[in-house]
């Protein structure tokens, strides 16, 4: 993606840099050449020539880009598991990614992690994204996923003979791991993802309290990909498989649903960062039904979403970091809904907003690896930032609505919100 140049001001708003202090009222944002200049209070703002662009926040909230940090771009309206691997053709999907990809930028996530993908789509998507050729969140890759052996992942039966290739990397021993690792290795990918256990979506043979992986599998993943400078994270939810990740050295946790006192304790040993994902267990308890969800299944999305809640509190009282992001693509938690996931920790987890902002900013912007570069709003740092018509600390429900973006600002380039629109639509 290009980055624009010359000045841009932005006034008339509360400040919320994503660092969890109190909102700045009254501030001002002084973009130079697609990186900030200043952030803070305006009656310090530099001076800037007459012709800058002025953007006014109508007494809004002038805050950083957000970050999806668990995006499938891949994933669209999938009602079964069958539907992630062999719904449509590769072709199609792409066609389908890019699509998701533009949404998440127009509902203000200006850059994103993939936790999975169809075959390596997101690799090249991150790449037309970069080129200017797709619009969409800065992306780091992950491709295809590594599950063992008749793990949660492995659900298409030897008899269909069609393997599980463009989905996931099925292994058997740690040979085959590295091997697996090899692959995305040069497929391009910047993170490993795994399957270390079960999910309530398979209550019979792979349920959330269930192991997919062994530890010596985890620990060759995880020393292929340190090897080649890349990243591991993993599906968690049975508490084993989250201890087996964190003393196998993987770099995040995704959901990290049933933490006890020891995962917790090595989770914070090593500072690493953990992306729930809750919401999609709220909504996969409240529209199950609509589609046609065993109780079973839902009687475990309902366990997940209460041991995870009370996972996420621990980690966040203890000084641990979360991200946020998780699964959209589901056809009952489908993409555009992103921002259901900020309200949700507020109205049910019991978060502040500032809290939550904070994690889904600048913990957001470390998950990614480039804290040094996005997630506050800081001098130096790249001018990605999101402009809300209203108080978005007062009501995080605000981020819901496209509406009340005024403008949605990648590398000082305005990419939607109302100011994007004439040039968009």
């Amino acid at each position: 993606m290009k980055t624009t140049t010359g000045t841009t001001v932005v006034r008339n708003g509360k400040l919320v840099d994503g660092r969890g202090g109190a909102p700045i009222v009254d501030a001002a944002l002084v973009v130079e050449d697609g990186k900030i200049r200043y952030a803070g209070p305006a009656r310090a703002a530099p001076q800037v020539a007459p012709d800058a662009r002025q953007i006014d926040a109508r007494g809004g909230t002038i805050m950083p880009g957000l970050v999806e940090a668990h995006f499938h771009p891949t994933y669209f309206n999938v009602a079964a598991l069958e539907d992630l691997d062999i719904k449509y053709p590769v072709e199609y999907v792409t066609l389908l990614a890019a699509s998701n990809a533009k949404l998440a930028l127009e509902c203000g996530y200006t850059s994103a992690r993939s936790g999975g993908s169809l075959f390596n789509i997101d690799v090249w998507l991150k790449k037309a994204i970069e080129e200017g050729v797709a619009v969409g969140p800065r992306l780091a890759a992950s491709g295809r996923e590594i599950c063992g052996a008749a793990g949660l992942m492995d659900w298409n039966p030897d008899f269909r003979k069609i393997g599980m290739e463009g989905l996931v990397l099925i292994v058997n021993g740690p040979d085959e791991a590295r091997a697996a690792v090899r692959k995305l290795v040069k497929d391009g990918v910047e993170w490993i993802k795994t399957y270390p256990t079960g999910d309530a979506a398979a209550p019979e043979v792979n349920d959330h309290h269930t192991l997919c992986m062994t530890f010596e599998e985890m620990y060759a993943v995880v020393q292929t990909a340190h090897n080649h400078g890349l990243k591991v994270t993993g599906h968690c939810r049975a508490t084993e498989g989250i201890k087996n990740a964190l003393r196998a050295g993987y770099d995040a946790i995704e959901h990290g649903t049933f933490m006890d006192d020891e995962a917790l304790e090595l989770l914070l040993k090593r500072d690493v960062p953990c992306v729930p994902a809750l919401y999609f267990e709220w909504a996969s308890v409240e529209r199950g039904p609509e589609f046609k969800m065993s109780q079973k299944v839902i009687d475990g999305h309902k366990e997940t979403l209460e041991g995870g809640a009370e996972s996420v509190r621990r980690i966040l009282r203890a000084g641990g970091r979360l991200g946020m992001g998780g699964d959209y693509g589901f056809a009952w938690n489908p993409h555009g809904d992103y921002a259901r996931e900020l309200s949700f920790f507020v109205e049910y987890v019991g978060f502040t907003p500032l809290e939550v902002l904070t994690c889904a900013t600048k913990t957001g912007a470390e998950i990614l690896g480039r804290g040094e570069e996005l997630g506050t709003l800081e001098a130096g740092k790249i001018a990605d930032v999101l402009v809300v018509d209203g108080d978005v600390a007062a009501d995080i429900r605000l981020l819901q609505d496209r509406d009340k973006f005024i403008a949605v600002v990648q590398g000082g380039a305005i990419r939607a919100g109302r100011l994007a629109q004439p040039a968009s639509r």
